[in-house]
């Protein structure tokens, strides 16, 4: 009899669950800081923060036919936008890191030919606390609080960008403008770095898109976001420099 595989948790969720007034109650979320995002190397974006990712780091897509956006802010295994836990505050904080520890999770029903989308919570985040007055509340006399409602409409607004990005990716595949890529690198140190396993828009490609598509794009946003991502490729030389700053990389 073969093993069931594990389920592989989306990025930083460890045990997402959906949030219930019957199962947490009495929960509550503490202060925090986001050291679960110390190691990452990409972490995803969505359309809508193109413009003010673009002014920090390189937008970079995932290869393959379901890859998507993403953020580059390491070289090896170390997040160069972080330090004792806390983000760059002179940086933009992508939404990805933001909504957690809240999510949204799939149901495994649908209506209405859309799957059923309910809040969930990393139960196993340290920020949550199962009892006493730390905190703020999650529910408040069996009802959804404040803090509550704002990350379900927060985390809906993702979700909603999150599926017109998803589709930004499928027409850019569909119009063969995607290109594999490659970074290699050498820092002070002698170390040689690479980043592979990504695409970017083919620059003459996009420009040579017929009329009716460009316009339709631009209508839709989507040309703006394009050249968004090819301005963010000047990032990589900032983010080289920062890792040569840095000194050593740190190790598990």
């Amino acid at each position: 009899m073969s093993a069931t595989p594990p389920v592989r948790q989306p990025l930083f969720y460890v045990d997402p669950q959906p949030l219930l007034s019957t199962d947490h109650a009495a929960w509550r979320l503490r202060d925090g800081n986001i050291a679960f995002a110390s190691d990452a190397l990409g972490i995803p974006v969505v359309l809508g923060e193109f413009a003010d990712a673009a002014r920090c780091y390189a937008i970079l897509f995932a290869a393959g036919e379901e890859g998507g956006p993403v953020i580059l802010t390491g070289v090896d295994n170390n997040n160069q936008f972080m330090a004792d836990g806390y983000w760059d505050a002179t940086t933009y904080v992508p939404a990805y890191v933001r909504r957690h520890p809240f999510g949204l999770i799939n149901m495994g029903t649908v209506t209405e030919g859309q799957p059923d989308l309910a809040l969930a919570i990393d139960v196993a985040s340290p920020r949550f606390a199962r009892e006493g007055e730390e905190g703020v509340a999650l529910f408040e006399n069996g009802e959804p609080s404040q803090l509550t409602r704002d990350a379900m409409q927060f985390c809906t607004a993702y979700s909603g960008e999150a599926g017109i990005t998803v589709e930004f990716c499928k027409a850019l595949r569909a119009k063969g403008l995607m290109i594999s890529r490659r970074l290699d690198g050498t820092l002070p140190d002698g170390k040689k770095v690479t980043v592979d396993g990504f695409e970017v828009i083919d620059v003459q490609k996009l420009t040579d898109l017929d009329a009716e598509t460009i316009v339709e794009w631009h209508r839709k946003g989507w040309m703006a976001a394009a050249y968004y991502h090819l301005a963010s490729l000047s990032r990589v030389g900032d983010l080289m420099e920062r890792r040569a700053k840095s000194g050593p990389a740190k190790t598990a």
